[in-house]
């Protein structure tokens, strides 16, 4: 494994020197002194190429045909021929299929000139069938890896799109609730200092803890926060178990909030905790941005065996809560649809504003 690992870490150009160099040891060691200085400089001619073959594929094919036709001229046979099928595969492995056709096309006929020359008691068939099977293996092979190579390229881009979704979505749940909570507590200690000092100071020490806590979010979604900080361990991954810190926070900022979970949470996956709490966090954000003193909210979660069922509903104005979309629904929706729920949002039939949705992580369900 060892030598497999230094093996890997070689430059890719000593890897492409191999085969000129093999090719040139055959013509070294196998041909007689007469013909020796012709066949090694074809030889040179055809393989040594291939040595930039990645650099300039075109340029590279078009040389080892130009030296595979004075060859064909001198009517010498090499195995330094098999420099064609590599310079062919790595044009179909970076061109477009349209170029890719084109070389086919010119291997091709080099193939037919060679056979036409080259083939005992003129059969010309047998060996022109076996130098096109060679000739569209190679070009099948190069356009293979291109193919790979693109789908591989796509996957990695739609993991940024999505890693940069995810950032997104975090960041706006993160900023928006903890500014909104430290500005109602920050009014709250304004109203408070003169005639509740002691409450005042406990509303800006919540403050700065808020504060606190944003900033650690921000980094831990950002990547930058290492498990072994003690940060870390003191504001773990947010889940089911602190939604009900999450509502004391939200009574804190003046807004009334009761919480009632229903069945175990130990058993859900922390992502889908992470969701849950996400989307709790949310909407009491917009109930608490977009309704009037005296609302009160109440969440309620009931968790099952493959599934978690989040309702947050308020007490508020129907009116105060039709407001312009945002990305505060979208990334909701975007959230909970990663665990097959879609998010209803709107006013409830007796009063106030509901959110509910259905959170699926195991079975046939959150595999889809």
């Amino acid at each position: 494994m060892s030598e497999l690992r230094w093996a890997s870490r070689l430059p890719l150009a000593v890897w492409d020197s191999l085969l000129p160099a093999l090719l040139l040891l055959n013509v070294l060691t196998m041909w007689t002194p007469a013909e020796l200085p012709v066949a090694a400089a074809l030889t040179v001619a055809l393989a040594l190429p291939l040595v930039w073959r990645r650099q300039a594929p075109l340029t590279v094919f078009g040389v080892v045909v130009a030296a595979a036709f004075v060859q064909l001229l001198v009517d010498i046979q090499l195995p330094a021929d098999v420099a064609l099928l590599v310079a062919l595969y790595t044009v179909a492995a970076n061109a477009s299929r349209r170029v890719t056709l084109v070389a086919v096309m010119v291997v091709e006929i080099g193939a037919a000139f060679a056979c036409l020359r080259w083939a005992t008691d003129g059969a010309f068939l047998t060996p022109f069938a076996a130098l096109t099977a060679l000739v569209v293996a190679a070009a099948a092979l190069g356009v293979n890896d291109r193919t790979t190579r693109a789908y591989l390229e796509a996957l990695r881009d739609r993991a940024v799109v999505e890693e940069r979704a995810r950032i997104t979505r975090e960041m706006h749940d993160i900023v928006t609730h903890n500014l909104s909570v430290m500005v109602a507590l920050t009014d709250a200690a304004v109203h408070a200092q003169h005639r509740s000092p002691d409450k005042a100071t406990t509303a800006m020490l919540q403050v700065a803890e808020t504060g606190r806590q944003a900033l650690t979010d921000m980094r831990r979604s950002l990547g930058v926060l290492r498990t072994d900080e003690l940060d870390a361990a003191r504001h773990p991954l947010p889940g089911i178990a602190q939604l009900e810190t999450l509502a004391g926070q939200m009574c804190a900022a003046g807004l009334p909030t009761s919480l009632d979970i229903d069945g175990g949470h130990t058993h859900i996956p922390a992502t889908a905790q992470l969701t849950v709490y996400r989307l709790v966090q949310e909407a009491l954000t917009n109930t608490l941005k977009h309704t009037p003193t005296g609302t009160h909210a109440t969440v309620r979660i009931a968790c099952a065996a493959e599934a978690v069922t989040v309702d947050v509903t308020d007490t508020g104005p129907q009116a105060s809560l039709v407001t312009p979309a945002g990305h505060g629904i979208t990334g909701m929706r975007e959230r909970s649809a990663g665990y097959g729920g879609t998010v209803l949002a709107g006013p409830l039939p007796g009063g106030g504003w509901g959110v509910h949705t259905r959170l699926v992580f195991g079975g046939p369900a959150a595999s889809a």
